[in-house]
């Protein structure tokens, strides 16, 4: 089965500066930049067909994301990790992740279930072990988005989009030395069906845990 997208579909890249964007972004949360790595400008250009302006516009929003950082006359570089940026990130995702949850599980209650119940079924039939790393981060990746955006607050979904690619970069980190994603993978499908139910206390508690147990999980491989 093929992995979805990420969070941008091409109907909402709408210029140059948006593709360059999109694109750097990818590789930055997928680890195809390392963290630390500086940022070859002109060869992004020439690999993504753009010029040297969209890639130095996608950079400047890049660095708002806290994804890549500029130091005078040294350069750009992909944003470097530490252990303690975990505690940080997880502190922030554990109040607002259940709130999405929340607001979500409130609007399919009267909407229905939607794409979210679709996405679960998706999900539920994956072979997680024949899955590349890039897939499987796809995969996350566009559950959280769907729930982001069913919460119906886009200032909501900005902040976590933000917060869950951190959390996506450090889960690529450490992800060859998780043993049981599968596990993180099916936690997916009881949210998902829970927001889709309209169960907003159920989804509220299962979206916190998610966060705590990804957290206490790379805590256990460091």
């Amino acid at each position: 089965m093929t992995a979805v997208p990420l969070d941008l579909d091409p109907s909402a890249v709408t210029s140059l500066a948006d593709k360059a964007y999109v694109a750097i972004r990818d590789r930055l949360i997928m680890l195809s930049i390392s963290p630390g790595d500086p940022i070859d400008d002109d060869g992004l250009a020439q690999d993504l067909g753009v010029g040297r302006t969209p890639v130095r516009e996608a950079l400047k929003r890049l660095e708002v994301d806290r994804l890549v950082v500029s130091y005078p006359r040294r350069g750009t570089f992909a944003t470097g990790m530490d252990i303690s940026d975990l505690a940080h990130i997880s502190d922030i995702r554990a109040q607002l992740e259940p709130l999405a949850a929340r607001r979500a599980a409130d609007r399919a209650s009267r909407t229905g279930p939607g794409e979210l119940d679709q996405l679960a079924k998706s999900i539920e039939h994956l072979d997680v072990a024949q899955l590349d790393r890039t897939e499987l981060m796809r995969w996350d990746l566009a559950v959280h988005r769907a729930i982001y955006r069913a919460a119906g607050n886009p200032h909501l979904e900005d902040v976590l989009i933000r917060y869950d690619n951190l959390a996506t970069r450090i889960f690529c980190l450490f992800l060859d030395r998780l043993p049981r994603v599968d596990e993180h993978v099916g936690e997916h499908v009881d949210l998902l069906r829970a927001i889709a139910a309209g169960e907003a206390d159920r989804a509220d508690d299962l979206a916190r845990e998610h966060v705590l147990g990804f957290e206490r999980a790379i805590r256990a491989v460091i």
